[in-house]
């Protein structure tokens, strides 16, 4: 085992042990109350768990992306997906934003503050009514002076309530298409910005999910995060690590499903006789481990290729169309294991599943992964 290996393991075993204290007693509630106390990200912030491959001028670890993705692996591992989600926004999407794209004024306002868990961050893209097709929003942001009015809504926006600033898509241009498009840093605590209800879902309970709204905000053309006008371009660019994320969260999730169903069918009995002795059992078992591995093994090449800066947009979109279908395929068939206790809230299988559901959806849906993956074999 290389260095850098063992270094990785060590860093698991930290995640674990902080998720068994600081989580696990606590996860039940605050899957009841539909979101995570501030403080918990304050917490991991302390424990060097949030932005950890952030240089560490921006208070990162310096680390490198298969570090950031441990702590998003762990949480989903431990079935915690509604704080993977909210985790890997913050961490793996919302910040590498700012890092990549932001001015140094930018990148000092918030990162360090983001790495601390004292600024949490969201991306707005979806709209109530444009999801996947972002040429189709209608949030605009109008020069005035040197300033720009930002008019609008987004919707189902993870860590929306809590969030403290959010990297905002909007129409600069109408007239453009997808030039016209610009993205923009967006304090939260501006005038003109106003949170709506924390959405009900199926899963992920835990995972503020969020309206937002903006009336006649105005930020300054300092807040302009890359090229104006080249936020299409900047979301693509960005597109592989987002999907990465999500993909290794799916496979962790998997692993965590299966590790559940293992500790049951081996202690439940029927007939007289463990679960784990009838030859069904056994072989749906043998069955989702080897789904598993296989993906893992994929999502261990992509991870490998996006350290690399070689993970393209078309790779990606076939790491989570396959990682999240797989790991649908495996919740639903470890919940069958379970019978009619699967079934039942109290068994966290049955949150393994509802909370699966949504990978399929955010992120890019199957759908539109298959149409990204055609078009790279076979145009328009």
């Amino acid at each position: 085992m290389t260095q850098h290996n063992e270094e990785l393991e060590l860093f698991r075993d930290t995640v674990r042990r902080f998720l068994a204290d600081n989580v696990e007693p606590h996860y039940e509630k605050w899957e009841r109350e539909g979101i995570f106390p501030k403080e918990l990200y304050l917490q991991m912030g302390e424990a060097g768990l949030l932005c950890v491959d952030l240089p560490e001028e921006y208070g990162g670890m310096g680390a490198t992306f298969q570090f950031s993705s441990v702590v998003v692996e762990e949480a989903s591992r431990f079935g915690f997906l509604a704080l993977a989600s909210n985790l890997s926004v913050h961490s793996d999407i919302a910040a590498p934003y700012i890092l990549h794209l932001g001015t140094e004024a930018q990148r000092q306002k918030y990162l360090p503050r983001m790495a601390r868990g004292e600024c949490i961050g969201a991306i707005g893209m979806t709209e109530p009514g444009a999801g996947s097709d972002l040429q189709g929003m209608k949030t605009s942001a109008i020069a005035d002076g040197d300033d720009y009015l930002i008019n609008g809504s987004k919707t189902f926006i993870t860590n929306g309530q809590n969030a403290g600033v959010v990297v905002l898509a909007t129409k600069t241009d109408p007239k453009a298409g997808a030039k016209g498009i610009t993205l923009f840093t967006v304090d939260t605590s501006l005038p003109g910005f106003q949170r709506g209800r924390n959405l009900e879902k199926i899963g992920l309970h835990a995972a503020d999910t969020s309206e937002l709204f903006f009336d006649n905000l105005r930020v300054s053309k300092d807040e302009v995060l890359g090229k104006l006008g080249g936020g299409f371009g900047h979301l693509i660019d960005e597109l592989p690590r987002e999907r990465l994320i999500l993909s290794t969260s799916a496979v962790y999730h998997a692993l965590g499903a299966l590790e559940k169903t293992i500790e049951y069918v081996t202690t439940r009995k029927a007939f007289g006789t463990p679960i784990a002795s009838f030859q069904n059992t056994r072989f749906e078992l043998a069955k989702v481990k080897t789904d598993i591995e296989v993906h893992r093994a994929f999502a261990e090449k992509c991870t490998a290729l996006y350290d690399s800066k070689a993970l393209d947009v078309p790779t990606a979109a076939m790491l989570k169309l396959a990682t999240t279908e797989m790991e649908g395929r495996v919740t639903d068939a470890c919940l069958q294991l379970f019978g009619g206790y699967g079934y039942m809230v109290e068994y966290p299988i049955s949150r393994f599943y509802c909370d699966a559901r949504i990978q399929r959806i955010y992120g890019g849906t199957s759908e539109i992964m298959k149409e990204v993956i055609a078009r790279s074999l076979v145009g328009r």
